[in-house]
């Protein structure tokens, strides 16, 4: 197995006065309120771990002061870890020196902001190129990439323009241009679409999609919006409090959520345009015959269907080659009734642990 991506081990921030002496006390262990009255100290992330497969999209979610944008900027250091261990392609990040960490921002790692930043005064193309400029690539070079990317993102025409006279989204799509510019290794997005009117974000979520198939890069994206992490997320965690409480794919999350807050978060999520048959799927009844329709183990049950009301025998689920199990009409049409909430401890047949 490749070396990840990202690599976070026992990370923590904590904000206020002798914050490392915070660590390993029972102080650690109390609530926000708590920890401020007692201590006068925020933990904005509290024992954080996790890996980031490359060319992965995952992505972080929570609510307002879960600590998610916090966390993202502790990963190149615009905010200084309190703990814990950080790693980028198998380099420390924690050790790095200032000079060290300068590269690390300029050519690996880009970072895409809800509020584009977004130099005024110059033209498009050169605000594209404004990495590249800080790496030292000479004018000609620059331009000619800012070009390719600013046509890869479909702004191709809009090169001469000034950011004031486009608009949220063509904005944000030179931002996210500019990131891309460098050819880093690492996409980070904090929230960059929670300020863009909703067809427009839409329209931007379709085209982080499009890029990432595209280009491939590893992708770590923070929002607040549950449909938002769904729609792009190859797995999800979720933050409370500082703190990560599941990691998952969208599947598992709607199908089998750790506890009742993230149970809450994906309480309105049609489930049948989540999950796929794997989690539905059960051992034929004695008798039952098994000449229906056969599909992949990784159809989303809404998929499916139409398969299940047009033939009165029950769906073959299928996975590298070998029946898993079969779906009757009936057990579709339960899966996709309105109002249906998630599969609260279910797991999906043949999941680790299950006979």
């Amino acid at each position: 197995m490749g070396t990840a991506a990202i690599e976070v081990r026992g990370l923590w921030k904590i904000f206020g006065p002798k914050a490392d002496r915070i660590i390993g006390s029972p102080d650690a262990d109390l609530e926000p309120a708590e920890l401020r009255a007692k201590t006068g100290c925020t933990a904005a992330v509290r024992d954080v771990g996790f890996e980031v497969r490359p060319g992965e999209v995952f992505v972080v979610m929570g609510l307002s002061g879960s600590g998610k944008s916090t966390l993202v900027r502790c990963l190149t250091r615009l905010i200084e870890p309190t703990a814990g261990e950080l790693r980028i392609d198998g380099q420390d990040v924690r050790a790095m020196s200032a000079k060290q960490l300068r590269e690390l921002r300029r050519h690996r790692v880009s970072m895409v902001f809800q509020h584009f930043g977004l130099l005024p005064h110059r033209r498009v193309v050169d605000n594209v190129g404004y990495g590249l400029e800080i790496q030292g690539v000479g004018r000609s070079e620059r331009n000619e990439k800012a070009r390719r990317i600013l046509s890869l993102v479909g702004l191709e025409g809009h090169e001469e323009s000034y950011p004031e006279q486009l608009s949220g989204g063509m904005q944000q799509r030179v931002g996210l241009a500019r990131a891309l510019a460098v050819d880093p290794e690492v996409l980070l997005f904090d929230e960059p679409f929670s300020a863009l009117d909703p067809l427009i974000r839409r329209d931007m979520q379709a085209e982080v999609i499009r890029l990432h198939r595209e280009v491939g890069k590893t992708m770590v994206f923070i929002t607040h919006d549950l449909s938002e992490a769904l729609k792009l997320g190859e797995r999800i965690a979720i933050m409370r409090a500082g703190a990560i409480v599941q990691v998952g794919t969208p599947e598992e999350l709607v199908g089998a959520p750790a506890d009742d807050y993230v149970a809450d978060f994906v309480r309105d999520v049609p489930r049948a345009q989540v999950l796929s048959l794997r989690w539905i799927c059960r051992a034929p009844e004695p008798g039952e015959p098994l000449d229906g329709p056969e599909l992949p183990a990784d159809t989303v049950i809404h998929d499916a269907v139409p398969y299940a009301m047009a033939s009165d025998r029950p769906i073959r689920v299928v996975a590298d080659g070998e029946l898993v199990g079969v779906v009757s009409r009936v057990d579709i049409l339960g899966a996709v009734r309105p109002g249906d909430g998630p599969l609260v401890g279910a797991a999906p047949a043949g999941a680790p642990g299950e006979a």
